[in-house]
This record gives structure tokens, sequence and C-alpha cells, in this order.
């Protein structure tokens, strides 16, 4: 429905109130005129008729009608008023218009009834005979013998009439100037009352926009003045409290946005009310796309349907754990909890995830190193142990078998001494990233690939394996030498173990945008892909029982790779079964450490 405005509230009823009161006036000025007008009219043809009846009392004792008829002829001309002498029984014996002997009996006029009880008679009516409006009078004239006769004055009302309709012209042409008047002087006035509530109105429109700032005017009213200000006040107070509310939802916002673990809480409907930046990455999908919508229909997960679901039921607290995303599984921590309202109604629920993937496969790679760290260790601890024995045993034995028992000890050892050496080595290493401690220079790469392959020449003769240089001599890294070395020679090492006799290696070098990329190439056995992703994991080894027979401890891709990772770096591989494989190491142009031996 279509609301008018104040205006059009105020104005039409002040309009409508001054119209009412100026036309009683009028209506009333208009009959007080005519009022006036009659009863003077009344009392002139009283006074009249007062004046004929004492010298018409003469004539009507002698009965001398000719004489009354020519003084009423002579007083009428006169005066210019109809006079008229009526006997007690009705008949006319004299008027001043006509002739008597030609009128009616006028005994049933009403002001002729009313004088001969002895009072003035007053009537006003149409005269057929004049064909007038007209007003009489009627005087009776006393005698010793009661009433003698009646006197009779009469004029026109036309005179009376025009002006009383001149005195209505007036009247109506003031009431409409007067209304006029009212109309504007209402619509001022209406607009005044209705101005300050069309100001506060727009300054609400702004307090709605967000203008809080915005100042409304404070008319003069004491009432109005009163709203002006506590709207003034409110938005003062409601900017003040936006801006807390603001502040607050930017912290909690930076908090929420910050957290590595998910949250995502839904309504009573299961459906999503918000959900933060780590919960979308961890399920693939945009929060803005995803609130408002349900659960089930953005989140594939059964399990953590089932927990909002129980959340939602009014359960305590649940946890539970749950693999999502196939087929990069992910092992999520899920918390849910019920969300209530201010009368302890479940209004929605909310869920916590953490992440606990690399937890979890950290967890595997302990348990996987202490085992394998167990095996690499019992096995020639248990066979020093037992050739030990055997010797105690056998101390008087063969020197020659003597000798053999303790060249297979002293193996054992060395293997043990690799193995702890490798391990301090790998934990100096760890040590050395941590507080970031090693000092990286500018050296030239092809020099120290060559020192580093003349240092794995006699292994490579060994197996008759050609090493190719392919580097640019020019080509320069921040690397710490020592280092570096020994992870290229690890890598070198590997390729030389796992080449068949007569085979190639190919180490090459080459600038790539600033950065360096060294690679170890040969075309031995090759990797399966399945273990492509662990074999930089300590002690991981893919042939266990060959490993140990090349005298490998299964931590030197390890190390290589926490070397490489000291650098900045990082190394990859790429291999195929009975193809060979490919180990490149990719440096920064710049190292990630300041401190600076040299340049």
């Amino acid at each position: 429905m279509r609301r008018r405005k104040l205006l059009w509230h105020i104005f039409p009823s002040y309009l409508l109130i001054t119209i009412i009161a100026v036309t009683a006036v009028s209506w009333y000025s208009v009959n007080a005129v005519r009022r006036f007008h009659l009863e003077e009219t009344a009392a002139a043809l009283t006074a009249r008729a007062r004046l004929l009846e004492e010298r018409a009392r003469p004539l009507i004792a002698r009965s001398d009608a000719d004489a009354l008829d020519s003084l009423a002829k002579e007083l009428g001309a006169a005066v210019s008023t109809r006079i008229t002498v009526i006997a007690p029984n009705g008949v006319v014996t004299a008027d001043s218009e006509e002739d008597p002997a030609v009128m009616d009996n006028h005994g049933d006029r009403p002001e002729i009834v009313q004088a001969m009880t002895g009072e003035v008679g007053r009537s006003s009516r149409y005269s057929y005979t004049l064909e007038t409006n007209m007003m009489y009078v009627a005087v009776p004239v006393s005698s010793e013998t009661g009433i003698a006769g009646v006197v009779r004055t009469a004029v026109p009302l036309t005179a009376v009439e025009d002006q009383l309709r001149t005195t209505r012209t007036r009247i109506a042409l003031a009431a409409l100037l007067l209304l006029a008047l009212s109309a504007v002087v209402g619509l001022a006035v209406s607009r005044r009352i209705a101005r300050p509530l069309h100001q506060m109105q727009r300054g609400a429109e702004r307090f709605a926009r967000g203008d809080l700032e915005h100042t409304v005017p404070v008319p003069d009213s004491a009432e109005f003045a009163s709203l002006a200000q506590s709207l003034n006040t409110m938005a003062t107070e409601l900017d003040e409290r936006i801006r807390a509310v603001v502040q607050q939802k930017a912290e909690q916002e930076a908090v929420f946005a910050g957290m590595t673990e998910g949250v995502a809480a839904v309504d009573r409907e299961g459906r999503i009310i918000t959900l933060n930046r780590a919960a979308s990455r961890m399920f693939g999908i945009e929060p803005d796309t995803a609130r408002g919508r349900a659960m089930q229909e953005v989140i594939r997960s059964t399990g953590l349907h089932e927990i909002a679901g129980a959340a939602l039921d009014g359960e305590g607290p649940i946890e539970r754990q749950m693999a999502v995303g196939a087929p990069d599984e992910r092992i999520l921590e899920a918390h849910a909890a019920p969300l209530r309202n201010d009368d302890q109604e479940i209004s929605g629920a909310v869920i916590v995830l953490n992440d606990v993937t690399k937890l979890r496969r950290l967890e595997s790679v302990r348990k996987d190193f202490v085992a394998n760290v167990s095996h690499e260790l019992r096995t020639p601890i248990t066979s020093i142990k037992g050739f030990v024995e055997t010797l105690r045993d056998g101390l008087d034995g063969d020197a020659g078998q003597n000798g053999r028992f303790l060249d297979i000890i002293g193996k054992h050892v060395d293997r043990l001494d690799a193995i702890i050496e490798d391990l301090l080595y790998l934990s100096r290493i760890e040590e050395d990233t941590e507080h970031t401690s090693i000092v990286l220079e500018h050296h030239p790469v092809a020099d120290l690939l060559r020192q580093t392959i003349d240092s794995c020449g006699p292994a490579a003769a060994q197996k008759n394996v050609e090493i190719r240089l392919s580097a640019d001599e020019s080509l320069t890294a921040r690397v710490s030498r020592q280092l570096m070395g020994h992870a290229i020679a690890n890598l070198l090492d590997n390729a030389i173990k796992y080449s068949d006799a007569g085979g190639i290696i190919d180490v090459e070098a080459e600038g790539d945008g600033g950065d360096v990329v060294i690679s170890v190439r040969d075309r031995g056995t090759g990797i399966a892909e399945e273990h492509q992703s662990r074999i930089f994991e300590r002690f991981y080894q893919v042939d266990k029982s060959r490993s140990r027979e090349m005298g490998g401890t299964g931590l030197g891709l390890s190390i290589a790779k926490h070397i490489v990772h000291a650098h900045g770096g990082t190394i990859a591989v790429q291999s195929m079964l009975n193809q060979g494989s490919t180990f490149s190491i990719y440096l920064p142009a710049n190292g990630r450490f300041q401190n600076e031996g040299g340049s």
C-alpha cells in the first residue's frame, strides 16, 4: 500500500477544518445580516403603522371609508409603503395600492389574525396581487368597545434581498480569500512541521547506508529537537559499536584465516556457515562458493558428515580420524561440537580439522628408521658376536680359518663404523643447518665436479665405468665446497654401484636463469616408481641384500638430500627400470645463508 507523506496528512485536515469554520461563520453571518435587515424593516413598518393608527382611529370610529382610503393612498405614496386598513370582519376598507372594493377578505391573513388578538402581527410571503415577496406588519386599532380595525403596512422585500445578495457575495469573496490565505498558511505550517521529520528521515537513511558520521540538524521545536538529538546520539553509539564489532570481526577473521587447523561451521540444517582457508585447502573448495550450501554437496567425506550429524544431534565433543582426498590421501583428525544459542538450543555445529598426514608419515618414518637402524646394527653385531664366540671356543683351531673369521669380523666392524660415521655426519649437517653456520662461497662448478670425479675414480676403474663431465668452465655457484662435494660423491657412488661393468655415467652442470642444475645420469638397473618417493629416507634401500653386498649404509641419498637442502636447493630423481636413473641437484642463484666466507 502506497503511504502518503506527513504533509498530506496534516494539510488536508487543516484545510478541511478551515473550510468548515469559514463556511459556518459565513452561513451565520449571512443569516445574522438577513435577520438584522428583516428586523429593521419590520421595526420601520411598525413605526409607520403606529403613526397611521393615530390618524386613522377617528376615521374608523366614524366609519368614513373614503377618508380612510384617501389617507392611505396619500401616506402610502409619501412613505413608499403599502397601507391597508381592515375592518374587524376582515373587509378591506382602505388600501394605498388597490381599490378596496375589489380586494379579497383579509380576515384569514396571518398578520391580521394575530393583530385581532391585540398584538402586532407580522408576516412575510408572496403577494399574488403585487407578484413579489412582501413583509406585512399589522397593528390593531383599539377603541372603547375593543378592536375597531387593523392598520397594515407592507413593503416589498426586493431591496432587502438585493442588499442581502450583495452582502452574501462579499461574505463569500471574503471567505474564499480567507480560505486561500489559510491554505497558504496551512501549507507553510505543514511543511514547517514535516521538514524536520523529512530531514531526520534522510539522516536515518544515511545512517542505514553506513554514513554514521552524518549529523541530523536539530530543529527549534523541543519535541523534534529531542528526537534529532536522540538520532545523533544513536548514530554515534552505533558508529562506536560497529567499529568495535568490525575490529573484533577483523581480528577474529585474521585469527580464523591464519589458523593452520581447518575450521568449518554448519547450521541446524547442515548448510555451511563459514569455512576458513585451511579447511578450503584441505577439501579443494572455495569458501565463497561453499557458503550456504549443504556440506554433503561440497565436501565428499562420509566420516565428516557422520561426526557433523552426531554433533547436530546433541552428542558431546566428538573426535575421529579419517582419510580423505584419494588418490593423494591425507589423514585428518576431526573434533566436532554442537553450537548452542542463548536458549541453549542447538543451532549448528563447529568442526576443527588437523591435518596429521605429515605427523603420521613422520611416525611411520621414525618407526621405519628405528626398525632399519636396529636391523642394520643387529646384523653385523650378531655376526661379530657369533664369530667371536666361535674364535673363543676354537682358539687352537686352524690359523687360516681364524684369519677368515677375523676378516669377516673386520668387515662388519667397518660397516658398523660406516653406519655410525654416516649417522654422525647426517646429525652434524642437520645441526649446522639449524644454526645456519654453513659458510657459502663462490666456486667454479666444473672444478668442483672434476675433483669429485677424481675422488671416485678408483671405484669407477674397478668396475670399468667411464665418467664423462660436461660443464661450462665459467659457471659458478655459492656452495660449501666440502659439503657439496660429499653430496655429489654420494650420487656418483650410487651411480657406480648400480651401473653395469663397462657402463657410462654422465655428469652435467648448466645454468638455468641464474640457478645451477647439476645432474648425475647412469644407465644401470633403475628404480621402480613406487620406491622413488622414499629413496631419500634414512636407511631406505630398494634392494637391501644387494646394498649390503656393495657396502652401502642406506644413508648416502639422505645425506645428499640434507646437504642440498642446507644450500636452499632441491634434489630430484627420474628413473625407469633397466634404463638408468638421473639425479638432479637444483641450486639457487643466491645461497640461503647470509654469512659468507668470501666471494
